[in-house]
């Protein structure tokens, strides 16, 4: 298995496990699906004694979407202005880290072409996106994108493909 992780924040973003599609040479898309957690019985073998009372605790069992549950995804927002302002400062730190590690000059050109291409199509479509960001919440690292395919109910993250390193387990 592959995990891919923010080369800027080190944060794993997402596992090759989720079947990721490359989108315009630029970015991954992965499905994800709703999961429920919090609902772990575990049973040590005591029997309920009769002098302890029910602490009156419940299990709480939440909805979550499996990727961003797994890998510790915080949720956050921004306003369009906010967005495209994040968005070139980490571009800017993106082709860095690329020159940095060796990246030709067709390759980043080539990022930076399609990053410019791609942004116009999330800007086109801003209001359709949740924000979310690795679990250190660094503000400078990789903004993941969530969205839902046409049926309403299917999630899917968008990931910057050049904003990823790769690390086996």
């Amino acid at each position: 298995m592959i995990i891919f992780k923010d080369i800027l924040t080190g944060d794993e973003i997402i596992s090759d496990s989720y079947n990721l599609k490359e989108i315009d040479g630029i970015a991954y898309e992965a499905d994800c699906s709703r999961i429920t957690v919090g609902l772990d019985n575990i049973d040590i073998g005591a029997n309920a004694s009769a002098e302890e009372a029910d602490e009156g605790t419940e299990d709480q069992a939440q909805t979550v979407i499996d990727v961003v549950h797994s890998f510790r995804l915080n949720e956050t927002s921004f306003d369009k202005k906010s967005y495209l302002g994040h968005l070139k400062g980490y571009m800017k730190a993106v082709k860095a880290k690329l020159n940095e590690n060796g990246a030709s000059e067709d390759e980043i050109k080539e990022f930076e072409k399609g990053a410019q291409g791609f942004a116009k199509k999330i800007v086109a479509n801003f209001k359709d996106y949740e924000f979310l960001i690795g679990e250190s919440m660094d503000p400078d690292g990789m903004v993941i994108l969530l969205n839902y395919r046409e049926d309403g109910t299917t999630p899917f993250i968008t990931v910057w493909k050049h904003g990823l390193s790769e690390m086996k387990v």
